[in-house]
């Protein structure tokens, strides 16, 4: 989990409307959600079947575009 020091930019009636953090802590939570993505991207591919192939015939299809 991870810890910010925040502040709160509020309206006239003292609702809370945004939220400020240093730029460092919104680096991080950046990061942070990078690498779920990536998490999540490798679980879908891995619960997906599928039939491996020869590591050169996958990087000369990388190289023509024909995989993403």
């Amino acid at each position: 989990m991870i810890t910010v020091p925040e502040e709160y930019l509020v309206d006239e009636a003292g609702n809370r409307k945004a939220v400020v953090l240093p730029l460092a802590a919104w680096r991080r939570i950046i990061e942070e959600l990078e690498e779920l993505d990536d998490i999540r991207a490798y679980d879908a591919a891995k619960a997906e079947p599928s039939q491996p192939i020869p590591f050169a015939q996958a990087m000369r299809e990388i190289q023509d575009g024909e995989i993403d």
